[in-house]
């Protein structure tokens, strides 16, 4: 005998009786093999979902480096930074070398003592809201040493070729080779007179001009004449005077009057009587420059 189904499904009349007397029916069979299937496969399915979970989550395992805020402090201004803690310090430096301007050969910082390049600045002890200080020189500034350091440099060559005798410089052999002007006042050697009631004349300046010098006591004035001009000058504004005896010429001398802070404003002044020399120097500086 034959059962057929209804469209709206098997009904308790429907049934077969062989599966109603066994207490099962075929649908409930399918239905249990189903959910068993759907129950062996969720694993499966689960798995693909924690692996397609894993893949997307990739970049977010990526830890973010911890973090740490300190100041640093290079000549008196303050940076806020922010920077990975377990950097190098060397890494910091170039870091800084953008923001102060310090090339990192030249940075020196202090954190617990001098850190050291290859440490990292948990190791260096950089505490949070801490202070590092960064001493160093900008390049600016280390050019601007570096031709301090050359016009040292050249200084010193200078001064030592000045310890060779006056007269044998180079600057004055062009005025003394000329030789004793004919009408100069007399030299004397190993003698010291008071300064003459007239000018001293006849002498010759680095040009190989004529000066002659006058000594204006009361108004505390030295007047130094050459053709073109005379130049007044205020005793006081004299800085010093040097002076050394010419070569087979003892009886005169190459002198030169300090006129402003350094040595390159001396005014040179050949070919001075030697006995005169030491009340010139009393007249213009004043007999406690001995003192």
């Amino acid at each position: 005998m034959e059962y057929i189904a209804s469209e709206k499904g098997d009904s308790t009349e429907n049934r077969d009786p062989n599966s109603i007397a066994n207490g099962t029916s075929k649908s409930s069979t399918e239905n249990k093999s189903i959910l068993e299937s759907a129950h062996i496969e969720a694993p499966a399915e689960s798995a693909a979902c924690t692996s397609e979970t894993t893949e997307d989550s990739e970049p977010e395992l990526c830890e973010i480096p911890e973090q740490i805020e300190f100041t640093v402090v290079f000549n008196k201004a303050k940076h806020d930074i922010t920077f990975a803690y377990d950097a190098t310090v060397v890494d910091l430096k170039a870091h800084l070398e953008r923001i102060c301007g310090v090339p990192q050969s030249a940075q020196k910082l202090i954190i617990k003592g001098m850190a050291k390049d290859n440490m990292t600045l948990r190791q260096s002890g950089v505490q949070k809201g801490g202070k590092v200080m960064l001493v160093g020189s900008k390049m600016d500034d280390i050019l601007a040493v570096k031709s301090a350091q050359k016009e040292l440099s050249e200084e010193r060559a200078s001064s030592q070729s000045s310890k060779e005798p006056l007269c044998m410089q180079k600057i004055h052999r062009k005025v003394l080779d000329k030789g004793i002007p004919p009408d100069v006042m007399p030299g004397i050697k190993g003698v010291k007179e008071p300064l003459p009631p007239v000018p001293l004349s006849g002498m010759l300046n680095k040009h190989g001009g004529k000066v002659r010098l006058t000594f204006k006591h009361e108004q505390d004035q030295l007047w130094i004449g050459t053709k073109e001009r005379t130049e007044k000058l205020a005793m006081a504004s004299i800085k010093s005077i040097t002076s050394e005896p010419i070569k087979e010429h003892e009886e005169y001398h190459i002198m030169g009057l300090q006129l402003g802070p350094t040595e390159a404003s001396r005014y040179w002044v050949y070919w001075v009587p030697a006995q005169y020399i030491e009340a010139i120097k009393d007249a213009v500086l004043g007999v406690w420059q001995l003192f």
